[in-house]
């Protein structure tokens, strides 16, 4: 039987490519528009104005070959099944939201370095928010992470 780790590190590297690629886009107006955020939008069978960091998400997998996931809705991209307790290079990121009592924003982990957390995240802005305007770098801490989900 063939090794898969070689499969899934080309996967990984080619889905943080496309995020890496992404990272001018923004929103038209600021309200969750524009012509590649109702891209990400129509993937997981969105209209324009929802919020669509966990589109972003699904369509960089969907790009890179991937069925799921497949969602608009962030607490979705967590499924026990595929649930992982560290970060790793391609990993879905949830941050919990605790006035909404849910993960409420995912990114897409690129690397790590000691206790942080590298990520491609969209509708997001340079300060972290969960509705910004556009695809963006962030670095987080590990803590302030609640999940990894791992689908490749």
């Amino acid at each position: 039987m063939q090794d898969a780790a070689p499969a899934k590190l080309a996967a990984a590297l080619r889905m943080i490519a496309l995020a890496e690629a992404a990272l001018l886009v923004r929103e038209s107006r600021g309200r969750n528009d524009g012509p590649q955020v109702e891209i990400y939008l129509h993937y997981v069978g969105l209209k324009k104005g929802h919020a669509w960091c966990a589109a972003f998400v699904s369509w960089l997998h969907g790009q890179a070959g991937f069925a799921q996931p497949r969602s608009g809705w962030s607490p979705a991209l967590f499924p026990a099944a595929k649930q992982i307790q560290l970060a790793r290079p391609a990993a879905v990121l949830g941050i919990y939201i605790p006035a909404l009592k849910r993960i409420a924003h995912v990114g897409l982990v690129t690397g790590t370095r000691a206790d942080w957390v590298q990520s491609v995240e969209g509708n997001t802005n340079p300060a972290g928010s969960r509705e910004g305007d556009g695809v963006y770098r962030r670095l987080r801490h590990r803590r302030s992470i609640n999940r990894y989900a791992y689908f490749l």
